[in-house]
């Protein structure tokens, strides 16, 4: 998913309650970690056919530093799983695939 209208997209969520939970990944453009991570969420989401648990929004942090104030994102990259109108899990900088297994586990098969 691209960013255009990330912020519309998170607002939305807020405002309504989804059929699933928003899984935000805020990334930076040019950080080596941020794609690193993200090739560990996407092996995490792809085990057992978990793709579908989430919908999935990306954060360029640079482009939404607005979002990334409300979240009180204080490093990057950065997880939020928001469901319900609130944040329900939460992980700054993760450091492998187990850690993002271990955030996720309550919504994955």
């Amino acid at each position: 998913m691209t960013t255009d209208g990330v912020s519309v997209q998170v607002a939305a969520a807020g405002e309504h309650a989804a059929d699933k939970p928003q899984l935000l990944f805020f990334y930076g453009k040019t950080s080596g970690p941020s794609r690193r991570v993200e090739a560990f969420l996407s092996q995490v989401l792809q085990h057992r056919h978990n793709h579908d648990t989430f919908r999935l929004v990306r954060v360029c942090a640079e482009d939404h530093p607005e979002l990334v104030e409300h979240f009180r994102v204080d490093g990057l990259p950065a997880i939020f799983v928001v469901a319900d109108r609130r944040v329900r899990a939460r992980l700054i900088a993760p450091k492998g695939r187990k850690e993002l297994q271990e955030l996720l586990a309550p919504w994955l098969k």
